[in-house]
């Protein structure tokens, strides 16, 4: 008997919905508060509020499974493609062209469903290949001697029939297949997949049973060093760590479980916005990234972004992402980024907003001059970034 699909409430990025008191189950509110109150704002039915649930997505898109009758769902506010457009640049997709394949997506869950489908094919097309290996040193006790035999504890335990051997195996149980088969168990229990993607899934994880041992992995370990042998794997790694990034912890209620999948829209911007400017630079300067400051007792901060000279390396600008417009930048921002300004000695720092501010940002302090200019997502994206560059570069 085919099992009904959960009742899915649909909310978009900081707009505040309402629910009627009986539509959420009061345990099922307490168990969202609990496990996502930094992603949802949530008032329950009060006086106050009309005796209703008060329900806001604080920056996060995605799918988050309340229960077996519940699921929430939370959309983006800029256009569709053009948040596949961001993921493609923040996880390095953009050269394998697959946002050809996702201009009929009208949804993040079938983005999601395609590229699930891409790894899994991948992963089988992989598999047929030959999984990549590498030499792995073992220590075990044989009935023959294989490499290197310990002498001293076949002396010691000459009653012992089996000899401790010290070798090397060539084996495919190495991470960078162990993260492909976390990565397909993720995918598998997310409740995501449709009765397309799902038996692709399973056969590509299957694949992989018997040679590698499931073993959690997380994001980071798909940031890798490649080779003439594996260098394939760069695609498959990048596919994974945009699954790892975006998978929340295990929600489990009843005897079903589910993991919610929610994209931190914040940081997305943050990493596309600088993969887009280390891509398109014009050849006069350069972008670096996650610039690292020490500053003292063990103490360093991070800057979003500097714009540098090619030619001398200088540093002519710090820049650092805002995905959420307010009227005018916050006090702390501007603190912030007069810090960063003279920590790196230039001064000039951009705040970066996704949309125009009402009261737009230009101000000095002594000689550091703080602005605040677009980045928009509402259109094109190619073509917002050229515009940004064009308010950008004439300063320098």
């Amino acid at each position: 008997m085919k099992s009904e699909q959960p009742r899915i409430i649909e909310l978009t990025e900081y707009a505040t919905k309402s629910c009627q008191a009986d539509e959420i189950p009061e345990g099922v509110g307490i168990e969202l508060f609990q496990k996502y109150k930094n992603q949802i704002d949530i008032d329950f039915p009060t006086y106050k509020t009309g005796n209703k649930w008060q329900l806001k997505s604080n920056g996060w898109v995605g799918y988050i499974p309340l229960s077996t009758e519940i699921g929430l769902k939370l959309n983006p506010k800029v256009p569709i493609t053009n948040l596949f457009g961001m993921l493609e640049y923040a996880y390095h997709l953009k050269s394998f062209r697959f946002l050809e394949g996702l201009m009929d997506c009208e949804s993040l869950e079938e983005f999601y469903n395609h590229l699930a489908y891409v790894l899994a094919l991948r992963i089988l097309e992989r598999c047929r290949k030959g999984l990549y290996r590498t030499y792995l040193p073992q220590r075990k006790e044989l009935s023959y001697v294989r490499g290197r035999l310990d002498v001293q504890q076949a002396i010691q335990n000459q009653w012992n029939i089996k000899l401790k051997c010290h070798y090397e195996e060539h084996k495919a149980d190495i991470k960078e297949n162990q993260i492909l088969a976390w990565t397909l168990f993720i995918i598998g229990r997310s409740g995501l997949c449709s009765q397309r993607v799902s038996p692709m899934v399973r056969k590509a994880y299957h694949a992989l049973q018997g040679l590698v041992t499931l073993q959690p992995c997380h994001s980071q370990d798909c940031i890798r060093q490649y080779n003439r042998l594996n260098e394939d794997y760069r695609l498959l790694h990048n596919l994974c760590r945009f699954f790892l990034d975006n998978t929340a912890p295990t929600h489990e209620r009843g005897d079903r479980t589910m993991l919610p999948f929610l994209v931190d829209m914040a940081k997305l911007y943050e990493s596309f916005v600088a993969q887009w400017l280390k891509e398109n630079a014009p050849k006069a300067y350069f972008f670096k990234q996650q610039h690292q400051v020490e500053i003292g007792q063990n103490r360093r901060f991070s800057i979003d972004l500097l714009l540098c000279d090619a030619a001398t390396s200088k540093i002519l600008a710090v820049l650092d992402t805002k995905y959420k417009a307010p009227d005018k930048a916050a006090d702390a921002d501007i603190h912030q980024m007069i810090s960063y300004a003279t920590t790196t000695q230039c001064n000039q720092a951009i705040l970066i907003y996704p949309k125009q501010l009402t009261q737009p940002l230009d101000v000095k302090s002594d000689d550091i001059r703080i602005r605040s200019l677009i980045f928009s997502l509402d259109n094109n994206l190619d073509s917002a970034g050229q515009t940004f560059l064009k308010n950008l570069l004439p300063l320098f």
